[in-house]
């Protein structure tokens, strides 16, 4: 999925085709989901999808302590978001159990589940006071209820889990367990999607009329939904194929969130869609070729009966509407279930992390002040350990041995040459450090004993990356693979970097630039084929999918999106594209939940 789809931008690529998240607004700094209509709109009208997917909490508790004398406690469940100064945001309530201390409670807590930032979540349970009963839980004074303890957990390690069951023992209120057993809180996350439908159509359209002079028009097809308000919205687009005017697009696949938000599949089955054809340019002005107005139960019954519909031209002021010679068919039809980046990643697939930093000269001498690679006595973080920091704390959640390959590029090492794919560690062997503090130290350590140099080649390094990939892809091992190259320069190996991504496309691995410094990066956007137009190897092989995502750090600094939600915000969709390019599906969750999950 290669970014945003845009008419003014031109992309060839296709847009659409996935499990595609609804956007209903923006994050505010605890990951929770905010209304503005202005930005609704504007994403909306953009055809673009969510950030986050909306998730429901369900809470139970067990051996909670007794705080009553005649009877057991009353308890409730408070849920907070832990922001980023420390103070906690209130995100629900559970309602009051009477007598109970092994609670299921049945009000759920709505959090916005968003993969590219650490959500930290607090849970608080109360012993709610007898007479308090009759007032709502929202009114409850919490400071006049009796505390009966606390726990504390990031989301991310709640989807992760294969049950997405998580359970935490209570605390004291100091954060303590103390000599005192306080009891377990399990915490149980679900999607609150409507519907996992989605239905996949390979479409081919016949005798298209031609709309350039010296070659044949360049097809693709956009399909967009009507809203409630009469206009429409651009859901899917399928790839441009070159000079033909009888193609065949790759299959689309059109889910229930992009069809609308009614409650149910089948009537979404009945809502129209419009279809068109266009003759790409690269300007950005499509010439269009046609156009039809039909629902997805329509373009079932064209499948059925293998019929072709005819496009028609639109009036205008000077002519009327007009049935085309050029007709639409639907070669494929199926419905299916989709499934999400939290169903892969709980059922135990992993994303490994690995980076790579530029060591070349001009980043300048790391002991000088202006330097990219000083080091601040005092702690504050230069632009490379920032982004090894917001990068791998995400990502560390969702690798479990939290071994991580390091290396640097563009650097003298000890034997005196310069080497473009060298270990942290300063193993000729090791290139796995422990954690993210492990990079961290290497990267300091490495500053002291290479010696910048250049030039800045990517090449050798994702070549590397691919071959850890490529590797586990050979022992079926259910893995993903997460390259992050940080940087300040402009390539002087855009070929052969151009051929390593190309081959990398086949692999279960997305590649993150962070562009450090002034430097003129228009090379790197290049690589991030968001403009549509796929990467193409020396041989003329075209990437099969985008795998690049960059960013420059100028960009994103004092902005309201972090750096980490700038690189991370296409991975999910990366990930999708390739299981689902692969026929990968998540294994199945356990059959038998454990006890304490029964009640779920």
């Amino acid at each position: 999925m290669g970014g945003c789809f845009s008419d003014v931008r031109g992309g060839q690529q296709a847009v659409g085709g996935g499990a595609q998240r609804q956007r209903q607004g923006t994050m505010n700094d605890v990951g929770q989901n905010v209304r503005n209509d202005a930005v609704d709109f504007f994403y909306t009208s953009h055809g673009q999808q969510a950030l986050f997917t909306p998730m429901e909490l369900s809470l139970s508790a067990s051996k909670l302590r007794d705080r009553d004398i005649i009877s057991k406690s009353d308890p409730m469940a408070v849920v907070y978001a832990k922001k980023r100064d420390g103070t906690l945001e209130e995100l629900g309530r559970t309602e009051v159990i009477m007598n109970n201390l092994d609670p299921a409670w049945i009000q759920k807590v709505n959090v916005s589940y968003q993969f590219e930032i650490v959500q930290p979540l607090v849970f608080h349970v109360y012993d709610v006071d007898t007479k308090y009963h009759n007032v709502p839980v929202k009114m409850l004074k919490l400071n006049e209820q009796e505390f009966l303890g606390g726990a504390s957990c990031v989301l991310s390690e709640i989807v992760t889990k294969q049950s997405r069951s998580l359970t935490l023992n209570l605390q004291s209120k100091n954060g303590h367990q103390g000599l005192k057993n306080l009891g377990t809180l399990t915490v149980h996350a679900e999607e609150t999607v409507a519907s996992r439908k989605a239905v996949e159509m390979t479409f081919r359209c016949s005798h298209l009329e031609n709309k350039d002079v010296f070659s044949k028009s360049d097809p693709f097809l956009r399909i967009s939904r009507i809203v409630e308000s009469g206009g429409s919205v651009p859901i899917c687009k399928t790839e441009v194929i070159n000079n033909n005017l009888n193609p065949t697009w790759k299959p689309i696949c059109l889910t229930m969130q992009q069809l609308g938000s009614k409650a149910s599949f089948s009537s979404l089955y009945e809502n129209p869609l419009v279809i068109e054809c266009f003759d790409f340019n690269s300007s950005g002005d499509h010439v269009l070729i046609g156009k039809l107005q039909k629902s997805v139960a329509d373009l079932e019954k064209l499948y059925r009966e293998k019929n072709g519909l005819n496009f028609i031209r639109p009036s205008s002021r000077q002519s009327r509407e007009k049935v085309l010679k050029g007709q639409l068919f639907v070669d494929l039809y199926c419905e299916k279930d989709v499934h999400s980046f939290i169903d892969y990643i709980s059922s135990g697939f992993e994303l490994n992390f690995m980076v790579a930093v530029d060591f070349t000269a001009s980043n300048g001498n790391p002991r000088n002040l202006d330097s990219l690679h000083y080091i601040d006595p005092s702690g504050r973080l230069n632009a490379y350990q920032q982004a090894i920091m917001e990068v791998g704390e995400v990502i560390q959640f969702y690798d479990s041995d939290r071994r991580f390959p390091a290396w640097g590029f563009g650097g003298k090492t000890d034997n005196g040459a310069v080497s473009h794919c060298f270990n942290f560690s300063g193993s000729a062997s090791g290139f796995e450090v422990e954690g993210v503090e492990g990079i961290m130290a290497a990267y300091a350590s490495a500053l002291h004993n290479v010696a910048l140099a250049g030039p800045t080649l990517f090449g050798q390094v994702i070549n590397k990356a691919t071959e850890i990939a490529g590797q586990s892809l050979s022992l079926n091992d259910k893995k993903y693979f997460v390259l992050l190259i940080i940087t300040d320069g402009v390539l002087t190996d855009l070929q052969e970097t151009k051929d390593a991504l190309v081959r990398a496309s086949d692999l279960p691995l997305s590649i993150l630039i962070v562009g450090v410094g002034s430097a003129d990066f228009r090379e790197m956007e290049i690589l991030d084929a968001d403009n549509g137009c796929r990467l193409e190897s020396s041989t003329g092989r075209v990437a099969t999918r985008d795998i690049v995502q960059f960013v420059p750090m100028r960009e994103v600094q004092g902005g309201q999106i972090s750096i980490v939600q700038a690189l991370l915000e296409e991975l999910p969709g990366q990930f999708l594209t390739y299981m689902r390019s692969r026929e990968i599906k998540p294994r199945e969750a356990n059959a038998v939940q454990t006890s304490s999950l029964q009640h779920y």
